[in-house]
């Protein structure tokens, strides 16, 4: 199955990457992501993909007041 689905949620700073991996092992485990290698330090945003709408509906539900 294959990445079909892509999410894109505010974050801004250094280290999104980091910051989203570890938000997402502690909080949305059963939902595979497929991240951007890099995401530049000015960018507000960043999409991920991920495999099915559902998994954006958990993820879009999750992070509504989240500050990453």
């Amino acid at each position: 199955m294959t990445f079909r689905y892509s999410f894109t949620f505010p974050i801004s700073g250094p280290n999104k990457l980091p910051r989203f991996k570890k938000w997402a092992e502690e909080h949305a485990q059963e939902v595979e992501i497929s991240l951007p290698l890099q995401v530049p330090i000015k960018s507000e945003a960043m999409t991920i993909r991920l495999k099915s709408a559902d998994d954006r509906e958990k993820l879009e539900t999750r992070l509504t007041g989240v500050k990453l």
